[in-house]
């Protein structure tokens, strides 16, 4: 890995920390939680702060970068190949419940690919670091995938999209066939910590639709380095636009994805 990657991956991890003690401090002391307009889609004073410690630190240290926050949109760096992904609070409905499920997300695309991530979750005080070439850590400490061989025999994680009450590809289907496939399938809330889990053999595979790049970039390296395999839900590669994406330990990868391809639809307008 090279000194400027690495380099950038302590900044990141600077970021995160900070970012994280925002949301500590904050945590179950909010005043103020708005609607960003579709239901259940929020945010609060503490995305807004975190937010913000994190694009002071990115801007004192690399100002010629660009940057995709979930909260302030596309900032700098017009021209730049570095492209910041950030989520300074994933999973704000599990925190404005005083949920402690939710993470800082920070990767970085160079040239339109994930090359770095970093994720932290300031409730469990894990730092999970990743850069190609690199390996995956969670608190300084190698992490590797599971060894799960058998559909039968894992548990799956998942999540559902604001739009799920507007549209009939709302995942609804697979999450309850899939159930029936394995020993479980969880959610969480928190993409983030959804790979972050793949990465660290909690979960054996994850899918969901619906994503935006802020939500998926830093744990798609993470899962990478760690011996995963990531993918779009039909093996093809993934394209992080379609907000769609299929991260396993490799060894269910196919079996997972032949199963979310022919998964036995709902009827139509039950849910949608």
């Amino acid at each position: 890995m090279s000194q400027e990657l690495l380099t950038f991956l302590d900044i990141a991890s600077e970021a995160a920390l900070a970012a994280g003690a925002v949301l500590r401090e904050k945590f179950c002391r909010l005043e103020n939680i708005q609607s960003k307009g579709r239901q259940g889609d929020l945010v609060t004073e503490a995305d807004k702060a975190a937010e913000a410690v994190i694009l002071e630190i990115l801007a004192r240290h690399l100002s010629d970068h660009q940057i995709l926050a979930e909260e302030s949109g596309t900032l700098g760096g017009d021209n730049s190949k570095y492209l910041w992904a950030i989520d300074p609070l994933d999973g704000t409905t599990n925190y404005a419940h005083g949920y402690p499920v939710s993470a800082v997300s920070i990767g970085l695309m160079i040239d339109g690919v994930p090359q770095l991530g970093v994720v932290y979750n300031p409730f469990r005080d894990e730092l999970f670091r990743a850069a190609t070439g690199y390996g995956a850590t969670c608190n300084r400490q190698p992490i590797k995938v599971s060894t799960t061989q058998e559909l039968v025999d894992t548990l799956l994680v998942t999540g559902f999209a604001y739009d799920r009450r507007e549209t009939s590809d709302n995942n609804y289907a697979e999450f309850c066939y899939l159930t029936h496939l394995t020993q479980g399938v969880r959610r969480s809330g928190s993409a983030a910590l959804d790979l972050v889990s793949v990465a660290c053999g909690r979960f054996d595979g994850y899918w969901e639709r619906g994503l935006s790049p802020w939500d998926m970039t830093a744990g798609i390296v993470i899962v990478r380095e760690a011996g995963g395999k990531i993918t779009a839900y039909d093996q093809s590669p993934l394209a992080i636009k379609s907000g769609r994406i299929l991260a396993t330990n490799g060894l269910i990868h196919e079996s997972l994805s032949q199963a979310l391809q022919t998964a036995p639809r709902l009827p139509e307008g039950l849910y949608a």
